[in-house]
């Protein structure tokens, strides 16, 4: 089994720049605090994280774990459905096919509750996600060892 300090790639959707501002800085102290190493890159929207995340993964090696970070808002149509739907679907078919993932997107029905799930004083969503994804990198290292 790898000690080696997990690398893990923090991939933000910048619909709304501010409470990704916020999940990114519980992820960072999360990842942190385990001693793990992270990198970031940006997409548009939440709708693209899994997209993001399949193309990194194309690169084997380079990172350990992925960390989904965005915030979808209802709005007035139908489209917060399908991006929360989507997304979700996106993820867990990675999660699937054997990739370790953080999920930190915050559903919300408005932004005071988009504030109190994303803010590392509040329930720290970035920190939550970071956590699970450090989780299911050691189950995965555990089962390539042999220890599973």
């Amino acid at each position: 089994m790898s000690t080696k300090a997990p690398h893990l790639l923090f991939v933000e959707a910048q619909f709304y720049p501010h409470i990704s501002a916020l999940l990114h800085a519980g992820a960072e102290r999360a990842a942190k605090a385990a001693g793990a190493t992270f990198e970031t890159v940006s997409v548009p929207g939440s709708f693209e994280l899994p997209g993001a995340i399949a193309m990194a993964a194309a690169a084997p090696g380079r990172f350990d774990g992925y960390v989904a970070l965005g915030c979808v808002i209802r709005g007035e149509t139908s489209h917060y459905d399908h991006v929360c739907t989507e997304a979700a679907r996106g993820l867990q078919q990675l999660a699937l096919a054997g990739l370790a993932v953080g999920f930190g997107i915050a559903t919300c029905e408005n932004e005071a509750q988009a504030l109190a799930r994303t803010s590392p004083e509040g329930r720290d969503m970035g920190g939550k996600a970071v956590r699970a994804c450090l989780a299911m990198v050691a189950l995965k290292r555990q089962f390539a060892g042999g220890g599973g």
